[in-house]
């Protein structure tokens, strides 16, 4: 796919992204498709089980979760470093289970960024054309494409000694996309940068890809790195997909309990159903309160279950407690400035951590050490998942 092509022209379909449908047969007209693939390194346990994904054109897709969740050896079997022990890795259509690396025609960017300090700027970008056999001529212009698009153009003689993290990082990618891949892998690239210029590139790339429309697979562990970047994320845990959705369906509704505590603050509360209908559970917590609450993880009466409540939906001033809220007794024990938004952690619910975050905006009500307060949230906003 050229790199001048556009994202409408290639704009992802939408697809179902129940927690069903990570148990099915993975869309076979997806451009990038892992179909029933296993890996195991000692032949014994898996480190990627069962996996059934699919990538659409243009798409950008994150592999987000902990270490050793799995994320990193699917992106090493896609790069060809690694082999599948079961299943199809297909590209456009074709198996590359057993082609080399160098012939998929993908481009790779790192954390190390990979960059040769014995080059120049211009070198490290013209070196992956000049193994492909291409004329110094044609070179030349593809080298300064990418650079271009990654507002590199005046660095070109430059070494990479010469250069800050941010500016290694856009050169690191620009050489990813210098030989028109068909599809770009990016292992953690922004790992090795400061908060602020990891923030700046993310949306950098994301521009870039927006721009050009190329195809991308990002493996990160930064929550917020995903939500800001991708198309869908896929939510890895125990070399298994946990939930693969749009990142405001992953953040606003987990699938189970590991995405909910794993995917931004999350209040978790223990409890017992008591009765469901219509996709709304009444969960009796652990600490005696009855509430309402979206069923999710659970099915029938007498299932223990975890609700999970994001603590920026929990409001605490009396008029602004929805009708038809649940409500509940809490008292607070600490308070936390956090220059946008103030951090209160509460006593509620049989927790001494339940979290509340409140914008810091001018005549916020203040909360102080000792205070009870009756706080409060839409039943659509919990969500009754499996047990933690």
């Amino acid at each position: 796919m050229s790199v001048h092509a556009t994202l409408a022209a290639s704009h992802p379909q939408t697809r179902n992204t129940s927690t069903d449908a990570l148990d099915k047969t993975p869309d076979p007209d997806g451009y990038v498709v892992f179909d029933r693939v296993q890996k195991s390194y000692d032949g014994v346990s898996l480190v990627i089980k069962d996996l059934n994904l699919s990538v659409s054109k243009g798409e950008f897709l994150t592999m987000l979760g902990p270490s050793g969740s799995g994320k990193t050896t699917c992106l090493m079997m896609l790069a060809g470093f690694e082999i599948a022990t079961h299943g199809e890795i297909r590209l456009s259509g074709r198996d590359i289970n057993l082609v080399p690396p160098h012939k998929r025609g993908i481009g790779m960017v790192f954390q190390s960024y990979a960059l040769f300090p014995h080059m120049t700027v211009a070198e490290n970008l013209s070196f992956p054309l000049e193994v492909r056999g291409i004329a110094k001529s044609q070179r030349e212009a593809q080298v300064k494409r990418a650079l271009d698009m990654v507002k590199m153009g005046s660095f070109a003689d430059r070494r990479p000694a010469q250069l800050s993290g941010g500016q290694q990082q856009r050169i690191a990618l620009a050489r990813a996309l210098v030989f028109d891949p068909a599809l770009v892998l990016m292992d953690e690239p922004l790992g090795a940068l400061d908060k602020h210029l990891r923030e700046h590139m993310q949306l950098e790339i994301k521009s870039l890809h927006e721009r050009i429309g190329i195809t991308v697979v990002y493996v990160t562990h930064d929550q917020g790195e995903a939500l800001t970047m991708s198309d869908r994320i896929a939510v890895f845990n125990d070399g298994k997909i946990q939930q693969l959705a749009p990142p405001s369906e992953v953040y606003e509704k987990p699938q189970n309990s590991f995405v909910a505590q794993f995917i931004g603050a999350n209040n978790s509360l223990r409890g017992v159903v008591e009765q469901i209908a219509n996709g709304r559970a009444n969960v009796r917590l652990s600490s005696g309160e009855l509430i309402d609450a979206t069923a999710v993880g659970v099915s029938e009466k007498g299932q223990p279950t975890s609700v999970s409540i994001r603590p920026e939906r929990v409001e605490f001033k009396p008029d602004l407690i929805p009708q038809g809220a649940n409500s509940i007794d809490a008292e607070v024990i600490t308070t936390v400035y956090m220059g946008d938004i103030l951090h209160c952690r509460l006593r509620a619910a049989g927790s001494d951590n339940f979290v509340v975050k409140m914008r810091n905006t001018l005549g916020q009500a203040r909360l102080s050490p000792g205070d009870r307060i009756k706080i409060g949230w839409h039943p659509e906003d919990a969500h009754a998942l499996d047990p933690a």
